[in-house]
């Protein structure tokens, strides 16, 4: 064993060692560090702890309210669920330009983009006063240009402009719904007022008496409130009524109003739809509002602390529409002998309509069951729509209007009495939903079916009264000529695809005959290039 070193003995070898250049050298940096280490820990208690130094504190504590203190984690997840659903606006414009012809491609890009910018503006203005802030049951009266907003909003402790940022990407989902059953005909001056009408004053002014903190839905069913014999409020955990619904049935209005496209044909007067021009981008489309609808559904949580809530919603999210395409793709081909793509993604599209309404209380199997029935609803909304000669060219009224309908109504039915609602830190599970199929009786039932029946008739009419008007200016359809042209080419100069000359062999057989240019190729199209 080693013998230790006496005192003596250990001074000597410091000795040594100092006359050493590598000693000396590593005994610098060890004394540096210590003095750095020392340093730091006194400049960190002198910033932390000034009155440990003797030091007062530069200013008194400030005084928190509630509403001022901020949840980081939850305002991270709603801002990446904002993010995830303004990424839905891509597959929107997607969606709707391979569903469309490919002379109105420009008009639906310019639609989409130019759309997200006036919806911003106005839910900034007026759009998020009207719907989020406190007044009456029927609109909100403050915070109009974000002005005297709080830290955070309401008891969430979300940043306000968090929360502002997400709900402008659900008004922006409104809006754009809207379209996708006007195009094709719509002048683009016609196209900007509604517009400005749907998102500045239709979709947040009917969505707060849903959502808003005292909406007379959202109150319902309390005593001194809107219909107490009810018995429970109106729910609608994402949308389904107060976007989705909302936004199908503005479209309705619209489609009734404009009348069908120059040459449409019904199958009863011995045509059929006009054909998409691009089922591939269309179909990428449709999946990526699949993907953005992870931000929509488990996002409405507004808490990333509700872990099991917010599993169990991207779950269910993920079931029902896994099972609405299978069953609209087997429906159709019922029907028709054709495993049609076109109604495949619009049935898993439908799935997600109707599970963003009760997805946070339904159990896996009722998200399949609900979702598997929405499936079959498109595909039947879809043919009523033809019957009826509706013009309807991406489907917007059944996946949307009447499969949102269907979601509202579903939680009333498969609501599982296990969940209650959301909370900042954990969920409330004290006072679970549960519908007729899981003993709940009628109570959530009837809500739903106030609650659905009271903003799906509003917006109608509203929406009815809306186009008349622009209609009556004579700007809401496109002149006969234009619409001739094509709207690519009339409204917006260019066409999507200028190096292609599209061919007479290439026109869907559900659009009349033209005339033919003395080169063999469509009036419609452009003359084709000489080399």
């Amino acid at each position: 064993m080693e013998k230790k070193l006496s005192l003596s003995g250990k001074l000597k070898r410091l000795s040594d060692r100092l006359r050493t250049p590598e000693w000396r050298k590593y005994g610098q940096v060890l004394l540096m560090g210590k003095f750095l280490g020392i340093a730091l820990v006194f400049i960190l208690a002198l910033f932390m702890h000034p009155e440990m130094m003797g030091m007062g504190a530069h200013a008194a504590d400030p005084e928190l309210k509630g509403n001022d203190i901020v949840n980081p984690i939850n305002t991270v997840w709603t801002l990446v669920a904002a993010f995830l659903v303004f990424g839905m606006q891509v597959g929107f414009t997607m969606l709707e330009a391979g569903f469309c012809r490919s002379r109105e491609t420009v008009n639906v890009l310019m639609e989409c983009v130019v759309d997200t910018c006036l919806c911003g503006l106005l839910f900034y203005a007026w759009g998020f006063a009207f719907m989020f802030s406190h007044g009456n049951g029927f609109i909100g009266m403050n915070w109009f240009f974000l002005k005297g907003a709080p830290a955070t909003y309401e008891g969430t402790g979300i940043a306000f402009l968090a929360v502002w940022l997400f709900q402008f990407a659900f008004a922006d989902t409104c809006s754009t719904i809207t379209s996708g059953a006007m195009i094709g005909r719509t002048a683009w001056i016609g196209d900007l007022l509604y517009s400005f009408a749907v998102s500045g004053f239709i979709y947040p002014i009917i969505g707060h008496w849903a959502w808003g903190p005292d909406g007379f839905l959202a109150a319902m069913g309390q005593p001194g409130y809107f219909l107490p014999w009810v018995g429970t409020s109106f729910h609608d955990f994402a949308g389904s009524t107060v976007v989705h619904t909302i936004g199908g049935f503005i479209a309705l209005a619209g489609a009734l109003v404009l009348g069908p496209r120059m040459g449409r044909r019904f199958k009863r007067d011995g045509g059929g739809p006009m054909m998409p021009h691009d089922l591939t981008i269309a179909a990428s489309g449709g999946l990526l509002l699949w993907f953005g609808w992870y931000g929509f559904n488990p996002g409405s949580t507004l808490s990333a602390m509700d872990f099991i809530g917010i599993g169990r919603v991207a779950a269910n999210t993920t079931l029902a529409a896994c099972a609405a395409g299978l069953t609209a793709m087997i429906y159709a081909y019922m029907r028709s002998k054709i495993w049609d793509v076109s109604f495949t993604v619009n049935g898993f599209l439908a799935g997600l309509v109707a599970i963003t309404c009760p997805c946070y209380w339904v159990s896996p199997t009722g998200a399949i069951a609900l979702g598997g029935i929405a499936g079959v609803i498109v595909v039947i909304g879809v043919e009523v729509l033809e019957y009826l000669r509706i013009d309807d060219p991406i489907g917007a009224v059944p996946v949307h209007g009447m499969c949102g309908i269907w979601g509202t109504l579903s939680l009333g039915l498969f609501a599982s009495g296990q969940y209650g609602s959301t909370g900042p830190f954990a969920p409330d599970n004290t006072a679970p939903l549960a519908g007729l199929f899981y003993g709940g009786g009628m109570t959530v039932l009837k809500a739903q079916i106030v609650g659905s029946a009271i903003i799906t008739l509003s917006t109608f009419a509203v929406a009815m009264v809306v186009m008349l008007t622009i209609n009556a200016m004579g700007l809401l359809r496109i002149s006969p000529e234009g619409e001739q042209h094509g709207l690519d080419l009339h409204e917006h100069g260019i066409s999507a695809y200028p190096e292609y000359v599209i061919a007479s062999i290439g026109r869907p057989g559900g659009m009349a005959p033209e005339p033919h240019s003395a080169h063999g190729v469509s009036s419609l199209s452009p003359s084709p290039k000489t080399t």
